[in-house]
This record gives structure tokens, sequence and C-alpha cells, in this order.
């Protein structure tokens, strides 16, 4: 994988740097991790200045996220009840589960998707429950903005540094991904397996 992020980065410059976190928002096994890494690399070489730098990566950054935003907002809150009345067994959700993320959205949305940018398994996920939810167009951005900008600059700081060194990293990101999806699916399929409805509670109004 670091072969040709490498030469997407030294091809497209800041606006590779860009479509590769658009990229790797929308399909997350692209890890930010390998990506702001060579482009702190390219810092310490001269060949990038970091504010350019974070610039990009966080604007794509920002780009991939407000696309599932985007996805939920479309899809809607009220559509969704006859999707979980429906499948709720195989999400292991039932409507009440859903009222309580609304809640949790409406007055918390901003925190949880800031706190959730750091979270390597849940940070594109976070988009789509808060289009769902409805949370606001430029409430989203400003606090997605916010928190990549911070993850970014840690990365592209830690490329900086480390220099060269740095894609040794791509060793280690593949099979901790490797390990967080199995992981994910195992804890799934024991929440499957044990799940039991407790029987939706009447919608109001």
């Amino acid at each position: 994988m670091t072969d040709w992020v490498l030469r997407l980065i030294d091809a497209g410059g800041y606006w590779g740097i860009a479509l590769l976190m658009v990229l790797e928002n929308v399909f997350p096994p692209i890890p930010s991790e390998l990506i702001m890494g060579i482009g702190g690399i390219r810092v310490g070489q001269g060949r990038m200045a970091m504010e350019w730098l974070l610039l990009a990566g966080t604007v794509g950054t920002t780009v991939g996220n407000y696309f599932w935003y985007l996805v939920g907002h479309i899809l809607g809150f009220h559509r969704l009840r006859p999707l979980v009345d429906r499948y709720g067994r195989w999400a292991t959700l039932e409507w009440r589960d859903v009222e309580a993320l609304d809640r949790l959205f409406g007055k918390y949305g901003q925190i949880v998707v800031f706190v959730f940018r750091f979270l390597p398994a849940f940070r594109t996920m976070v988009s789509l429950p808060a289009g769902l939810f409805r949370m606001g167009h430029v409430r989203f951005l400003l606090w997605t903005a916010a928190g990549a900008l911070i993850w970014n600059v840690i990365l592209a700081y830690a490329g900086y540094l480390l220099g060269r060194n740095f894609t040794e990293i791509d060793r280690y990101v593949g099979p901790a991904a490797t390990a967080c999806v199995v992981g994910a699916v195992l804890i799934y399929l024991w929440r499957l397996a044990t799940w039991k409805p407790r029987g939706s509670a009447p919608s109001e109004g």
C-alpha cells in the first residue's frame, strides 16, 4: 500500500493528499496515518509546506466525512422505522435504541463527532448517524474539521520527526487494521447470537 500512496502524493502534491484523505474516509481501509505521515516526511525533505499539507489533509477528511453525512441526511431518521422493524434483528437494534441515539446526537452531537475523530474504528462511521439524526450541516462540518485538524497535526508531525522510518508503520497498520475488523466482526457475531428484543416502545407523535 505504501508504494502507490507515495506515487500519488508525489504526482499530485497537495491535491494528491486531499484526494487520498477523501478516499480514506469513503473507503476506510486506506490509513490516514500513512497518508499524513508521508506528507510529514515530504515537509522534512523541503518538498511540502506544513500549513498547506494540513489544509489539504483536513479539507480532504472533512469532504470524505461529509459524503457519509449526506447519505445519512438523505435517508433520514423517519425512513429508518420500517428498516429497523424489518431488519433490526440483524443490526441488533430496536426502535427505542434509534430514538436514544437521536436524543444523544440532539444533545451531544458535536462532542460525539469531535471525539470519534480520534478513534480509528469509528472516525468515518460516526458521520452516518450524524446525518441520519439531522445534526446541523455547519455544526457537523466545523466539529469534523476541528477534530481532523488536530489528528492530522499529530500524524504529520510524527512523519516530519521520524522521517523515512515512518514508512515502516505500514508493517503495523495493516495487521492492526485487520485485527480491528476481525474484533468488530466477532463482537457483532456475539451480540447477534445473544441479542433478544425487548419490544419496541410506541413512537411518540
